[in-house]
């Protein structure tokens, strides 16, 4: 069913021990994974400090584009719950992409990542959306 969810677009949920033992040496300083997915090639882990995006590139997977969204800086969380049939559920993440939150001009990005019906995508979502509140709110004190 992996295989088949990752064609679909799908992330699955992978062990924490098993994203340690591949990703640890990813992390900086006083950062702890908290969950990973897998997509096909491709990770999704989630930190005590950012989201961090792994797409492996290429016949051989070997070239690799990390990219990391900082957990304060997310602003909005959206969230699609699956319905019936083939859907999936889809958590919509926008950031502030500038390195500056306080400027005059903030520049925003939006990431959307799919996850099969079976993964529980509202726990995720209240958690995102908990980071956003405190920041959203942290940015207009």
């Amino acid at each position: 069913m992996g295989l088949l969810q990752g064609l679909f677009g799908n992330y699955s949920e992978i062990s924490k021990e098993d994203l340690e033992s591949k990703y640890a040496h990813f992390l900086i300083e006083g950062e702890v994974i908290n969950t990973g997915f897998k997509l096909v090639r491709d990770n999704l882990i989630f930190t005590n400090l950012r989201i961090i995006d792994f797409d492996k590139q290429g016949a051989t997977g070997k070239k690799m584009r990390i990219h990391s969204i900082y957990l304060d800086t997310i602003c909005e969380v959206t969230c699609e719950t699956a319905g019936t049939g083939i859907d999936d559920s889809e958590i919509t993440i926008t950031y502030i992409k500038s390195p500056y939150k306080k400027a005059k001009e903030i520049i925003l990005a939006v990431k959307q990542f799919e996850f099969p019906k079976k993964f529980d995508v509202l726990a995720l979502y209240v958690q995102l959306e908990t980071i956003a509140y405190k920041n959203v709110k942290q940015l207009n004190a």
